[in-house]
């Protein structure tokens, strides 16, 4: 049996594992994501460097979607300057998700022939958006990151630090694994985030005091957060040593990842979320969505053979319809 096949019998693949570690004051998830991102990547064909961000992009994307406590979305989308000028990722709570990627080809191919291809070197200069949409009923909620070079593990790191004031750490991993004869694309990653029930504990001080009272605590700073906990300081530093292997065995389970690091602390597994690749694309929303133009607008889509068609971008679904349907909103088969 393939390496591949053994983790899908084994339940390993495409689910997240929450855990906790009360010792450490510590809550995160664990995902490994395999036919999900396999299939998204190889749908469209994307050069390899391309495929590896895309799979970061959505790793992370799934890791935080699968917080959501209701049924709603969670995006993230990346516009910027770079070879890869726009990433988004739709996670639709509880469980699946779709991803797709922009491409400059001169700037894609420059970036290869300079060797320039690290996350941060291929997504360039621009931002980050990560949306929570709970429905219509719901203002949306929206943090924005600026992209200046920076790796998406980074950029996390600055949206939880600005946006959430949580102490947050990310490590993500892609790659492929070679089974049934081509490559398969792996996509992994570990989020952990310091939650103290004392606020007093996220305290952090931009510069020393100085002199200061017997029995004062004094903040170093020592952490990148600022925040000087040695429980935080110790999760963090586990976290750090994970590497992408770990994340990419398809027969290392999360949990026994988890294991590893956190042993001797004792680790609070919880019930898995299983997770799978979905587009949300559907005849009637590309209908409703045509019937939105301007008819002018709607001419101009018509091919030759007298038909109006409509890829999704997502899935590479093909829709075609006949523009008197899109006219008068009588429904026709194609």
């Amino acid at each position: 049996m393939a390496a591949d096949d053994a983790a899908v019998v084994a339940g390993l693949d495409d689910r997240v594992v929450p855990f906790a570690v009360p010792d450490l004051d510590v809550r995160g998830r664990v995902v490994r994501l395999g036919a999900s991102i396999d299939t998204i990547l190889d749908r469209h064909g994307y050069p390899a460097p391309v495929s590896r961000v895309l799979g970061e992009a959505a790793a992370l994307t799934v890791l935080l979607g699968t917080a959501l406590k209701f049924d709603g979305r969670f995006q993230l989308q990346t516009k910027s300057d770079g070879a890869i000028p726009m990433m988004v990722v739709d996670f639709n709570a509880p469980d699946n998700f779709r991803a797709v990627a922009h491409i400059d080809e001169a700037k894609l191919a420059q970036a290869i022939a300079l060797d320039q291809l690290s996350t941060g070197q291929l997504l360039g200069t621009g931002h980050l958006a990560m949306t929570v949409d709970q429905g219509t009923t719901t203002t949306r909620y929206q943090g924005i990151v600026a992209l200046k070079g920076q790796s998406l593990e980074e950029a996390a790191h600055q949206y939880f630090r600005q946006s959430e004031q949580i102490p947050t750490r990310v490590r993500l991993g892609v790659g492929t694994v070679t089974t049934g004869g081509r490559p398969q694309w792996r996509a992994g990653g570990i989020l952990v985030q310091f939650m103290p029930h004392s606020p007093d504990r996220l305290r952090a001080a931009d510069i020393h005091p100085g002199d200061a009272p017997e029995g004062h605590q004094i903040l170093t700073g020592n952490d990148p957060d600022g925040i000087s906990d040695d429980a935080w300081m110790e999760a963090r530093s586990l976290v750090e040593t994970v590497e992408d292997h770990e994340l990419l065995d398809p027969m290392l389970e999360s949990e026994r990842l988890l294991y590893r690091l956190f042993h001797e602390r004792g680790a609070r597994v919880f019930e898995p979320v299983l997770v799978h690749e979905a587009c949300r694309c559907s005849r009637e929303r590309v209908l409703s969505m045509l019937r939105g133009f301007a008819p002018e607008d709607r001419k101009a889509m018509i091919a030759d053979d007298g038909r109006l068609g409509v890829t999704c971008e997502f899935c590479s679904r093909r829709y075609s319809f006949d523009p008197a349907e899109v006219e008068d909103g009588q429904a026709a088969g194609s």
